[in-house]
């Protein structure tokens, strides 16, 4: 190749490479001076490490429970305090009926109920110890990891150390799962599908409105606009509430389509239930835009927020199975609440009166977001 023919093509290529090298130098100094999107990336890897590593387990703790003791015999009092001893449960609660125990495994205050028979004793003399488990077979893995643990403590328990007690067969186990008998996974996840679909819609859709109304100048004539903070905010937060509606339409028809998964409590309860949720997870995404000043800042916090409200809410895994700390930082998570309510009434078939602690919980959230939101525009809005 001649020198007139190498110089004609290193020209140009030497022009692009420069230029890109230009664009590319400019772009890292306004990524190196934007601070917050920094942390983000830095903060994100260490808190899935910590989401992952510590907080996610398939082991047991803090489990409630309660026992049906019509026995009342050294046996069983034996029986109890080695579940209890075994540190995987809360302080046993002591159940009158099989309503009363059906009303505790309904409202999620119990995970299993012990039925141990008045004639416990005799039987286990005879060396033919029988009891029941009853298990909320809502939490497929929950229920199947604390009834494991429960057989596990039965099957050691040693009826011979009792007077006259025969050293025939371990302790036996019969367990009922209520609310989903075959254990479906299918049926747990799928549940909570609309509070998963939901916080995405309304974090995509709110996080990004304060801040692109900045990056498009349109901000200030929305400020010229005869409006408080309070109207500005929740005038733009209606017409997304229509938008998570029509998602929900979804979240429950799919379901019920393709798998004949519908919702066994009403249909009402729900659609009530699911506006305080909208409400509060939109609050959140208004939040989120005003603590950042581009579109970019935005879309990288609302991700930060939903991959561990996902994971802390108990959407994915139980909650009742996380250590504390971890656990008592996802009650402050909106998904939380909704996921418990949401399949108090998809599963267990509640109502209104189910989910009544949910809705508070939401409504409470929703009215700090707002405080908080007012006061973090009042400067801007003056």
């Amino acid at each position: 190749m001649s020198a007139r023919t190498t110089a004609r093509w290193n020209g140009p290529v030497a022009t692009f490479f420069s230029n890109m090298m230009a664009v590319a130098f400019k772009e890292a100094a306004l990524m190196r001076r934007d601070k917050v999107l920094l942390g983000v990336i830095v903060a994100q890897p260490v808190m899935m490490l910590f989401l992952f590593g510590v907080v996610l387990s398939n082991r047991p703790a803090n489990v409630p429970w309660g026992v049906i003791d019509r026995s009342h015999s050294a046996v069983s009092r034996r029986l109890i305090s080695e579940i209890q001893a075994s540190g995987y449960f809360l302080p046993v609660s002591s159940v009158a009926s099989y309503d009363a125990a059906r009303k505790g495994l309904h409202d999620g205050s119990m995970l299993a109920v012990v039925v141990i028979p008045d004639d416990f004793h005799r039987e286990a003399l005879a060396g033919k110890p029988d009891i029941q488990l009853l298990l909320d077979g809502t939490d497929p893995l929950s229920s199947a990891r604390v009834g494991a643990y429960i057989r596990a403590i039965a099957a050691r328990l040693d009826l011979r150390r009792e007077p006259d007690a025969s050293s025939g067969p371990p302790l036996k186990l019969r367990p009922r799962f209520w609310f989903n008998p075959t254990l479906s996974d299918r049926r747990f996840l799928l549940s909570a599908l609309g509070g998963m679909l939901l916080t995405n819609v309304c974090l995509s859709v709110s996080c990004l409105g304060l801040v692109l109304e900045r990056e498009e100048g349109t901000y200030e004539q929305m400020l010229s606009l005869p409006t408080t903070t309070l109207e500005l905010v929740l005038g733009k937060l209606l017409p997304s509430v229509a938008l998570c509606y029509m998602v929900l339409f979804f979240a429950i028809v799919g379901p019920g389509l393709v798998f004949g998964i519908w919702p066994a409590g009403p249909l009402v309860a729900l659609l009530i239930f699911t506006f305080p949720f909208v409400m509060a997870t939109l609050s959140l995404g208004v939040l989120i835009s005003t603590l950042v000043n581009t579109v970019a800042q935005a879309v990288f916090l609302s991700v930060f927020f939903i991959m561990p409200s996902f994971v802390l809410s108990g959407v994915m895994l139980p909650y009742q199975l996380m250590p504390d700390g971890p656990r008592q930082v996802g009650s402050v998570v909106p998904l939380r609440w909704y996921q418990i309510g949401e399949r108090r009434l998809i599963t267990r078939g509640g109502g209104l009166e189910d989910v009544m602690i949910p809705t508070l919980a939401l409504t409470l959230f929703f009215v700090v977001m707002l405080l908080i939101v007012k006061l973090r525009s009042k400067p801007r809005l003056a």
